[in-house]
């Protein structure tokens, strides 16, 4: 459904990479629980592992509905192709994967997701890959801490967890002068709100455990690709630009054009690391997708009207939602999410870190659970659970200090959430 017509997102979102089945009829995709497919003949078998005729082989590799989700994903990004996986930290691992190689380094924001954090601060370290981590809010720092090492630039278009945007054009430009891509998390603002690649962005991830699912049922992630990046403009990205000893001497750049970074997703990520979607996954995915602009329409209305009924309340400090005229990012919500800055963000509570902690026990309604996105309201004290890990100079970094809760507003009635926290917040502050 991507050629033709120019569809609008609602039609998108439920169309996309869907067709009626060929042999039933069944008019919603379905789930293909395969974990092999039947080749025609020797001959289609060997074009399928030399890369030369697209199809199915093995679910590890690709699997018609984790097709159908990986197609409308990229559509409604605007990408040339997706690559879906078994969760949001396996996604950032695949978009790196064909970029890096032992001693090349990322240069990453400060305010990233705590698990974010880790993974490249720690985990990463045991490919030989580092990070470094700078303030996006300034572009000459970005810049500066760029070398001849640096393979891509990271950042969230929406930062988890205080909802802070980022100028995607301005980071964007920073890295195509050195380069290299820039990958951007887009799971906080989904490809309603946002669409990076039309500011800039080579690559594209997502957790879309949160709100592309929407409803708390499964995790996976998944890699877009905007097709727009040059690969062989240099030798930074010999995976790749130069020949794969896997397919002899197949050069992916050279055979694919602008679909190289998706296929080498397919035929050496998944084939390699593995971390596959299951088709149970991405059915629950396809289907949360088909009623995407409905939920983040409510989750924003819900946002804007929970973040100002807190800001003006004498128990807390200060509100960090971008969609508020005190905040310092209120000016980036028309140019990088004009349809509204989200749904998540963070609150201070006066009374630190016990209180935080007794407002969590106190809620009703809200949830106090380690995800975001969902349907429901959720709230999570990041110091002590998701960022707990970091040093406290890395919490304050992040946004997540020991003052700090984390909103994600679902889509129940707005009032309802307001009473909900006017009740915790009385038994917190007391």
């Amino acid at each position: 459904m991507t050629d033709g017509p120019s569809y609008g997102f609602d039609t998108l979102q439920i169309h996309a990479g869907a067709r009626p089945d060929p042999a039933t009829g069944a008019r919603q995709v379905p789930i293909y629980q395969s974990t092999a497919y039947v080749f025609r003949d020797a001959e289609h078998a060997a074009a399928l592992f030399n890369l030369q005729e697209v199809g199915y082989i093995y679910s590890r590799l690709t699997n018609p509905t984790v097709a159908a989700l990986q197609e409308r994903i990229a559509t409604l990004e605007g990408g040339v192709g997706a690559v879906c996986c078994s969760s949001g930290h396996a996604a950032q691992i695949m978009a790196l994967f064909p970029l890096m190689q032992p001693g090349r380094n990322i240069v990453a924001s400060s305010r990233l997701y705590g698990g974010t954090v880790t993974q490249f601060s720690q985990t990463i370290k045991r490919f030989g890959w580092s990070a470094k981590f700078v303030d996006m809010d300034d572009p000459e720092a970005v810049k500066a801490a760029i070398d001849d090492d640096t393979r891509a630039v990271f950042c969230e278009a929406i930062a988890n967890p205080g909802g802070h945007i980022t100028d995607l054009e301005v980071i964007a430009g920073v890295a195509d002068a050195a380069g290299i891509p820039l990958i951007v998390d887009n799971t906080s603002a989904t490809p309603y709100l946002c669409r990076p690649i039309e500011h800039g962005a080579t690559l594209v991830v997502h957790s879309t455990t949160k709100y592309l699912t929407g409803n708390g049922t499964v995790t996976g992630g998944c890699v877009v690709d905007s097709g727009k990046f040059d690969w062989s403009a240099n030798d930074k990205f010999p995976s790749l630009s130069q020949p794969e000893p896997a397919y002899h001497g197949l050069k992916f750049a050279e055979t694919f054009g602008p679909l190289a970074f998706t296929f080498h997703g397919i035929a050496i990520g998944l084939r390699d690391l593995g971390m596959t979607m299951n088709p149970q996954a991405a059915h629950y995915t396809l289907m949360g997708i088909e009623t995407l602009s409905l939920r983040m329409d409510r989750h924003v209305e819900n946002a804007m009207k929970v973040a100002k009924w807190l800001e003006d309340d004498p128990r807390t400090d200060y509100v960090t939602y971008a969609g508020l005229d005190s905040s310092p990012y209120s000016k980036l919500v028309p140019k990088i999410c004009p349809r509204g800055a989200g749904a998540l963000f963070t609150v201070a509570v006066k009374g630190g870190y016990d209180a935080c902690v007794k407002l969590v026990d106190s809620l009703e309604i809200f949830s106090h659970v380690a995800n975001l996105g969902d349907t429901r309201s959720l709230i999570i004290h990041s110091a002590s659970t998701t960022h707990r890990q970091l040093t406290t100079e890395q919490q304050e970094a992040a946004g997540a200090g020991p003052n700090i809760v984390r909103l994600s507003i679902g889509i129940e009635d707005a009032d309802d959430l307001i009473a909900d926290l006017d009740q915790a917040l009385s038994k917190a502050t007391a």
